[in-house]
């Protein structure tokens, strides 16, 4: 039996400036990939919240319409058959993967520590790591940071992380690990934040070079 969370949007809130137009559609009033700078300043970022922190639904940004859909997968609402995410799940608008280097030719995916924000919430966070992984062959980074102005904020590394939240690193590790299947996803462990802000420049810079492609 399918729990409220898994069938409604009701349990996790939508960000007061989107609008549900249906079940599984939050439009924006701006298209939530091109038209949002990825960098505040220095290792601050903006994030588009698409699953809250304890949420199992699989939302994600359309990357052609900018808006926020739930993923279907043969017809049906997707969701993780796992535990909720263990941190604010989202993409850096303005930044891409690049196929070239690895990636998938999506935006870089980042999880924020903390308590649940709305969905589709555009937030500002700080880089404190990246845990680097593999999905299917694929570069799958997930850039690891904490919340502007939250009981977070005072954290600048994973070794700080772990120290006033012992394990926190570890669990966020476990999650990645089993989330799709056991044996599905590969974990090669954590980097610090030179690498994870080395991976936000090229994110990007692939960004701004496939947009010119484009045009």
């Amino acid at each position: 039996m399918k729990s409220a969370e898994q069938t409604s949007t009701s349990v996790f809130s939508v960000a007061s400036d989107l609008t549900l137009t249906d079940a599984y559609t939050i439009d924006a009033p701006v298209h939530l990939v091109h038209d949002i700078e990825p960098v505040v300043t220095g290792d601050y970022i903006r994030v588009v919240v698409e699953i809250p922190t304890g949420s199992v639904q699989k939302w994600e940004v359309d990357k052609i319409e900018g808006n926020l859909k739930w993923e279907l997968r043969d017809g049906y609402p997707r969701v993780i058959n796992y535990l909720g995410y263990p941190g604010n799940y989202g993409m850096i608008p303005g930044t891409l993967q690049g196929k070239k280097a690895g990636g998938d030719g999506d935006p870089l995916d980042v999880l924020i520590v903390g308590q649940a924000v709305p969905r589709g919430s555009i937030v500002t966070a700080r880089i404190i790591g990246m845990l680097n992984m593999t999905d299917k062959g694929m570069q799958d980074d997930k850039l690891i940071a904490v919340l502007k102005d939250s009981a977070f904020e005072e954290i600048y590394t994973i070794k700080q992380l772990d120290k006033k939240f012992p394990d926190a690193s570890r669990i966020i590790k476990l999650w990645f690990a089993n989330y799709k299947g056991q044996k599905k996803i590969v974990i090669k462990g954590y980097s610090g934040r030179k690498s994870a802000r080395e991976a936000l420049s090229r994110g990007i810079s692939d960004y701004i070079a496939n947009s010119k492609k484009a045009s």
